[in-house]
């Protein structure tokens, strides 16, 4: 839910729970509310501060977050407060996930990708044996506090990385999105999206489009938990994201390669475009709408010769692939109109990787 006072929110579900029986987790960046006007009211509460980054991910620093359970002796009936950006929540979730079998967890993400994707849908995980996310659980918090205020500090590239996100949504959603704050305008969530003014990043009209993508995962989540079918189409740009993104990591110590998550989504949008026009006769609009936003904002990705095989290899690695060596996207035919379980060829591939580092 949109928070404004994340505070008085957090009190009202702490005190569901038994003295002892509250952690929290946080960004070692983001220490509120343990830093805060109301430390005396938590300083009571033990509390974790990590480092996270997308190197982080993994199972060590999960062995951490569930030795710091055990250690403050948490029961079943216990709750995690999570407070973060996307890494963050989904460690956190995780560990939640799997300590005692299943402890309560509450989302307060800090980033704009952690809100409009990450701490909602309940999906949880680490990254493993080069595959993002690819140990993980379905796990929902039992609330998200969403407080756009915390954006007013997000450096000029995390919001850009979780627009990427936000632009995925529209391009899979329909016609006359509505939130309970001011109801969208424009014909529809993608027209919105891109009559966003990007160079201002003002967080007041930003909020009602914040809503929209929540609500409209929420729906979809609500219908699927388990992603066994329409939860797959909000996959759509991640086969080839996924495996641009663990390439740039696999870079990262050599050069300053590594891609925002939200970046790599906005390049498997354009590749899948790609492969929507061609394969399902979808509109080229949403294609030049989106390439020039790419071209604007977030810059060519880069690619070396020898990235190929290793991409194609990712993405037939990828946890959605239904048979082993197979490649599964996620398409559309229209704005609104995805379709899951579209399986291309190495060749459909490479032809939509031509087309994404031509540009």
């Amino acid at each position: 839910m949109i928070c404004k006072d994340v505070h008085s929110a957090l009190s009202a579900i702490r005190e569901r729970y038994e003295s002892g029986q509250v952690v929290v987790v946080h960004d070692a960046h983001c220490g509120w509310p343990i830093e805060s006007a109301h430390k005396s009211e938590w300083a009571e509460v033990p509390s974790l501060a990590l480092e996270v980054s997308e190197a982080a991910k993994s199972l060590e620093t999960v062995q951490h977050i569930w030795d710091f359970f055990f250690e403050h002796g948490l029961t079943r009936r216990a709750l995690v407060i999570a407070i973060g950006g996307g890494v963050l929540t989904d460690l956190t979730g995780f560990a939640a996930s799997t300590y005692k079998r299943g402890i309560d967890y509450v989302n307060v993400p800090t980033s704009l990708l952690a809100m409009v994707d990450a701490s909602s849908g309940g999906k949880t995980g680490f990254n493993y044996h080069g595959l993002k996310n690819g140990i993980g659980t379905f796990h929902a918090p039992v609330e998200t506090l969403i407080c756009p205020d915390f954006l007013r500090t997000l450096p000029a590239k995390e919001w850009l990385s979780g627009f990427g996100e936000m632009l995925k949504t529209g391009l899979i959603s329909g016609k006359r999105q509505k939130t309970a704050a001011k109801p969208l305008k424009e014909e529809s969530l993608w027209n919105a999206l891109l009559q966003y003014d990007l160079d201002a990043m003002e967080t007041e009209p930003l909020t009602p489009l914040i809503i929209a993508c929540v609500r409209a995962k929420e729906a979809i989540v609500a219908q699927d938990p388990q992603e066994e079918g329409l939860r797959k189409v909000l996959n759509f740009g991640h086969t080839f994201g996924h495996a641009l993104e663990e390439i740039s990591i696999v870079h990262r110590q050599s050069s300053n390669r590594q891609l925002l998550h939200g970046y790599a989504v906005v390049y498997g949008l354009i590749a899948e475009l790609y492969l929507s026009v061609i394969k399902l006769g979808c509109s080229k609009e949403p294609l030049q709408q989106l390439t020039q936003l790419m071209l604007h904002y977030y810059g060519k990705p880069e690619c070396k010769c020898s990235d190929r095989e290793r991409l194609i290899a990712l993405m037939q690695q990828d946890k959605k692939n239904e048979r082993a060596a197979t490649i599964n996207c996620t398409l559309i035919q229209a704005i609104g109109s995805p379709v899951i379980n579209q399986v291309i060829t190495v060749e459909e591939a490479n032809e939509a990787l031509d087309y994404l580092f031509s540009l």
